[in-house]
């Protein structure tokens, strides 16, 4: 018997200083058997990071040619792609190619700072992509807030990102790797 996808029910309230955004989402969000707590997390924060009315979660884990969340023009050209982890060089070119503007959010501690080493030429050229690594603590206090009911907000301020709920709030430490432009 197949395992079915997680659905987690969100409010979360968006407060970017940097880019004057301030609003309400109302998410329901499906977590895919395979992924873990922290990455269903880093999604939501991804989310947050670039709120939009039209900004979409893709099918992400489950379908190779989608990116974990995208915003789309009205025409339904692809203005911004976002995907999680350490995709194959040729994917984020592929991404770049369909993309005005592609960030990537590495995560894994080792495993991604490796990614990064083997990658970083090849994708110095990539003028649409931004790179930006979350440190492992930061994963892991995100994943410690999930519940299958969530009110969360986030706050962007002075380069610096907040996740909070009632009852605790997360500092999440963000590395540029690599800045588009």
């Amino acid at each position: 018997m197949a395992l079915k996808a997680k659905i987690h029910r969100v409010q979360l309230q968006v407060a970017d200083m940097e880019r004057h955004y301030y609003a309400e989402h109302g998410l329901t969000v499906a977590q895919h058997p395979s992924e873990t707590d922290g990455r269903m997390m880093l999604r939501l924060l991804a989310f947050a990071r670039h709120a939009d009315e039209s900004l979409a979660f893709g099918r992400g884990v489950s379908t190779e040619d989608e990116p974990d969340l995208w915003l789309k023009d009205l025409t339904g050209a692809i203005e911004h792609w976002i995907q999680l982890g350490q995709p194959d060089e040729k994917s984020v070119r592929r991404a770049c190619a369909r993309a005005g503007q592609v960030t990537l959010y590495t995560y894994g501690g080792n495993a991604a700072e490796l990614w990064w080493e083997q990658n970083a030429g090849r994708l110095a050229a990539l003028d649409n992509l931004t790179v930006v690594d979350v440190a492992p603590r930061s994963v892991e206090a995100l994943a410690e807030l999930v519940d299958r009911s969530m009110t969360l907000n986030c706050t962007l301020q002075d380069g610096m990102t907040w996740m909070t709920t009632p009852e605790r709030s997360v500092d999440v430490a963000l590395t540029w790797r690599k800045q588009r432009g």
